[in-house]
């Protein structure tokens, strides 16, 4: 009788373990009303938006001059496998042309595809999270005035359990809080446009912030670099620290981002140099807002890349 007793005991337990971990891991949405009441959408608008989260640098197929034909398969190899980016041109079949505005405003923000399922944060919706609706419907108008790309992604490559989709319903619980920015009321105007480029539609922080071994951000070290996520180098410091951007003026920061030159002449490299392709085509004023945040945020001591021992 005990055996059969512990029997139903582990099996009940096993239910309720099953059922909470249902429901915790459940796809949130953003409310059916979300949309309801946001202003009209401004395509132009979303084409700045566009260039600040450098979505071509990322969803434009590999090896085709027009950077804006968003076909995606380009191939992020990480520790979790390889994430396959996926086609967002306009192409009603294998892009996001039949997808609603609603949908589109779910994966921006809450991470989750058309279908109702989880989308990976190789997708970086922990930084678009910060975005207004506003700015998510002006980038959706604009995307649909692209061509669309009748090809469609390939699929992603992933190791288990990383492969089941569900369990980033956990993940998201510790790292997607689903907070918009929120101007900060002590600083200048300039310095809150920096800071929601750059935390915002610009991600920065997506490679910019080290992960930790699950792939969440460290925000304790938030902007001081670390090891690029595709493990291809080392991502550096943007904080003002001295190992950082302490010798950089703000106008040495503008200056990098429309010209891809550093304050010694070097250029950037890289996928830096990608990012510089779009932040060169946002205004003048712009560029100035984000290096005004980035000398404004606390200044971090950045861990120095490993060095390989000597052959």
């Amino acid at each position: 009788m005990r055996i059969v007793s512990l029997a139903k005991g582990a099996f009940t337990l096993a239910i309720a373990g099953g059922a909470a971990f249902f429901v915790l891991t459940m796809p949130a949405t953003l409310p059916k009303d979300a949309m309801a009441g946001v202003r009209p959408a401004d395509a132009k608008g979303g084409e700045t938006l566009f260039d600040a989260g450098g979505c071509a640098s990322c969803h434009a197929t590999p090896g085709q001059e027009d950077k804006r034909k968003l076909g995606g398969g380009l191939a992020m190899h990480t520790p979790f496998g390889t994430f396959k980016v996926p086609n967002i041109s306009p192409d009603s079949k294998v892009g996001i042309g039949s997808w609603t505005e609603q949908q589109f405003a779910d994966a921006m923000t809450k991470g989750v595809g058309r279908g109702g399922e989880h989308l990976y944060p190789s997708f970086p919706y922990t930084s678009y999270q910060r975005m207004s609706l506003a700015d998510v419907r002006d980038l959706f108008a604009f995307i649909k005035t692209l061509q669309p790309v009748p090809t469609a992604a390939p699929p992603h490559e992933l190791k288990f359990p990383f492969s089941i989709r569900r369990g980033l319903g956990l993940w998201k619980l510790l790292y997607l809080d689903g907070r918009p920015f929120t101007p900060d009321p002590k600083v200048s105007d300039e310095v809150n446009r920096g800071a929601y480029l750059v935390t915002g539609p610009g991600h920065c922080g997506e490679c910019h912030t080290p992960r930790n071994p699950v792939g969440g951000p460290d925000t304790s070290r938030r902007l001081a670099g670390g090891p690029d996520p595709e493990g291809k180098g080392w991502v550096p410091n943007i904080t003002p620290h001295a190992d950082g951007l302490a010798k950089w003026s703000a106008k040495d920061i503008a200056y990098f981002l429309e010209t891809g030159f550093n304050p010694d002449y070097d250029a950037a490299g890289g996928s830096m140099a990608d990012v510089v392709l779009n932040t060169a085509k946002l205004s003048a004023e712009d560029r100035a807002a984000m290096a005004a945040y980035l000398k404004s945020v606390a200044a971090i001591a950045g861990k120095s890349p490993a060095r390989k021992k000597a052959e």
